[in-house]
């Protein structure tokens, strides 16, 4: 490894990401797996492996030695892939055929078959950039989205089937909308028969979206591009499901949408397609079963909530008999259920559910919110854990085979367990941290907030005095204090040794704790989390006496900056300097389906859009303030930030302001990334009156 700092190693690995396997495939049998990883941990191009029953890995597709098409990436492609924060190139997903023998994948838009047991990668012609490519059960065809309309191309002899073709430029079919992608774990649009013969597709019609316009300052001959956004308040796309056989023609999947225009989520198994919905409101959530001949539904199950019915990513789903496996709130634990019956025990939170095979669920769920374990569970044996040791653990399971996959404290590990062989690695090639995070657990105060601890590798107890820096994100769509190196614990042990003791606390409205913590924030999304981090912060300052509670800095990104933003506006009493990283600065400018879950509709609820909007209290400042955002954000569009500098400024409240040119939601450019640790590091040193240290 090179001799770099943390903030160039930070970078150049793209926050230590690169060289992870990811996206596993397991074989029927289970005794081989396919995966993603990139060739190394800086390299960026994302490539096709196969670790198989011998142990061994081998590269089946190396996206440098295919020939690439002319034309770049599709626009669609580049908005999925911001959408789901890819930060590689080269192969980004890939589908498989029942049997996992033939691979499809794109490629900058061209597509590629590959027979898993034979011969290189082949190019399939296609009638344009192809998005989201998806593999027949059969392995014959393969459908995609190209210029919003919905195709099927034949493997054996390149016939190319329209199914569905958009009426006008608003309508797109077979991708998912913005909000599912954005906030309902629904990234794809279109879903195959199990026989092969049909497909259940999105009809995606934008027209009634209010559209705004992102633009590039640093380029003014640069024309700015249309984004669709629903914001809270306004008109969402108008979304429809329908039924195209490959013999043609189309039946649209009927559903009352004026109640219930969310479509959650979709699917098509062994029983016929299957669907849920969910109101505008989001307080109740139907589950639907189709008849693909007609379109008609009838209602399986029904859930409501008086705050909102979370959506659990992999659910619902029905096993082979047809019992429905889903979820329910029962007071504070999140259960699974099968057949409408809770099926793990009070205590247990229900995460995900990733598979289903006969009568038998594989699902992530927590008894402590820290760690998050692979359980299994079928009617004779009940709810089994199958992960050991603290951590955050997933996998995959097929046959006889099966695929954990285990990030702890002491990095990655995946690890493929088959009948009658040695078990077999797939290797991480991720790089050690140069500041490796040396984390100390608290539980925090009367709620045992669950916080973390990082003081410089070189302190002592008693050695002096040590600036406090908090570093949340606070909110619903993500955990920090788990039991696993997250690249976030290392940048935290960077700034610790550079002079700051960081605490890293995840408060009310957090995942992972049960309905009730998580529903605190029903109406009021930023006073408990503020609240949480000031119990953290002085229960850190506890166990740890040197801290000095009059120099204490917060920072954050995106909701955790908004809560930065807020806890030197509310509490300057405790906070003496905040950086906010694009934080949402008035609730009405950000989706709805995100938005509503936890505000309400803001024609109804006002009063709750504006105690969660920090511009409305931009004259309270008192605090040093650094605010930064990604001019080509489309997620939370820069529009936040220029707002609340000109109320910052209108108030006669000193602040500064940090543009990124042509940076969206996630800054992934080495130079942004890097450049960015160190202006914020600088900015704290002053405003907190903090000497410099060497580099590290």
């Amino acid at each position: 490894m090179d001799d770099l700092t943390f903030p160039q190693q930070h970078a150049r690995t793209q926050r230590f990401s690169l060289g992870v396997p990811r996206a596993f495939t397991l074989s029927p049998d289970g005794g081989r797996a396919l995966f993603l990883r990139t060739r190394g941990p800086r390299d960026r191009t994302g490539c096709l492996w196969l670790l198989d029953e011998d142990g061994g890995e081998r590269l089946l597709v190396d996206p440098d030695s295919l020939g690439r098409a002319a034309g770049g990436l599709p626009e669609a492609e580049r908005i999925r892939r911001e959408r789901a924060r890819e930060r590689t190139g080269g192969i980004t997903g890939y589908d498989t055929d029942t049997a996992v023998r033939t691979v499809a994948f794109s490629v900058d838009g061209a597509l590629w078959a590959l027979d898993v047991d034979g011969g290189p990668a082949r190019p399939v012609a296609t009638a344009g950039p192809v998005v989201d490519p998806r593999l027949s059960p059969d392995g014959r065809r393969v459908a995609y989205v190209t210029g919003g309309a919905l195709r099927a191309v034949d493997l054996t002899d390149g016939t190319d089937l329209p199914l569905a073709e958009p009426e006008r430029p608003e309508v797109g079919y077979g991708l998912a909308e913005h909000v599912a992608a954005e906030s309902m774990h629904r990234h794809r649009g279109h879903w195959w028969s199990p026989d092969g013969t049909a497909l259940l597709a999105t009809r995606v019609d934008t027209g009634p979206v209010q559209r705004w316009w992102i633009s590039d300052p640093s380029d003014p001959a640069k024309p700015p591009h249309s984004v669709p956004y629903p914001v809270a308040g306004t008109a969402n796309a108008d979304v429809s499901l329908h039924v195209f056989p490959l013999a043609g023609g189309g039946t649209e999947v009927r559903w009352d949408r004026r109640a219930h225009e969310y479509l959650a989520t979709a699917g098509w198994d062994a029983h016929g397609p299957i669907l849920s919905v969910q109101s505008r409101d989001q307080r109740t959530v139907q589950v639907l079963a189709a008849d693909p001949a007609t379109g008609a539904t009838r209602l399986l199950h029904e859930r409501r909530d008086p705050a909102w019915v979370e959506l659990i990513p992999g659910a619902p789903v029905r096993t082979a008999s047809g019992a429905l496996v889903y979820a329910a709130d029962d007071g504070d634990t999140r259960r699974l259920t099968v057949a409408g019956e809770p099926v793990t025990p009070p205590g247990l939170q229900l995460r995900e559910v990733l598979s289903v095979s006969g009568e038998s669920v594989l699902f992530i769920a927590s008894d402590e919110p820290t760690e998050e374990h692979l359980w299994s569970y079928d009617p004779a044996a009940g709810p089994v854990r199958l992960s050991e040791g603290p951590g955050v653990h997933t996998g995959r399971r097929a046959g006889g085979g099966l695929l954990l996959a285990a990030h702890t404290e002491a990095g990655r590990d995946f690890v493929l367990r088959a009948p009658g062989r040695p078990p077999r690695r797939a290797a991480c090639l991720a790089e050690e941290p140069v500041t490796p995070p040396r984390v100390t657990w608290l539980r925090a105060g009367e709620r045992a907030i669950r916080t973390a601890l990082l003081l410089p590798s070189w302190y002592e107890p008693g050695g002096g005095p040590l600036p406090v820096l908090l570093a949340p994100y606070g909110g619903p769509a993500m955990q920090l204090v788990v039991r696993a190196r997250g690249w976030w614990f290392s940048e935290a042990q960077w700034f610790a040794d550079q002079g700051f003791a960081v605490v890293v606390a995840d408060g009310r409205g957090t995942p992972g704790r049960g309905p009730v913590w998580e529903k605190t924030v029903h109406g009021d999304t930023l006073s408990a989390p503020l609240e949480d981090q000031v119990a953290a912060l002085h229960a850190a300052a506890e166990h740890c006496p040197d801290l000095d509670l009059g120099r204490v800095g917060i920072r954050g990104w995106s909701f955790g900056g908004t809560l930065a933003t807020v806890a030197v506006l509310r509490r300057p009493d405790v906070f003496h300097a905040a950086v906010c990283g694009a934080g949402p600065s008035d609730a009405r400018l950000y989706d709805t389906h995100w938005r509503e879950r936890f505000l309400g509709h803001p024609d109804e609820r006002p009063e709750a859009y504006d105690r969660s909007s920090p511009i409305n209290e931009a004259a309270a400042l008192r605090r040093p303030l650094l605010l930064v955002h990604g001019l080509a954000d489309d997620n939370v569009v820069a529009a936040h930030t220029l707002r609340m500098s000109a109320a910052l400024l209108a108030a006669n409240r000193p602040h500064r302001v940090l543009p990124l040119s042509n940076v969206t939601h996630g800054p992934t450019d080495e130079v942004v990334v890097e450049g960015l640790l160190r202006h914020q590091l600088n900015f704290l040193r002053e405003t907190l009156n903090i000497p410099p240290r060497p580099p590290v």
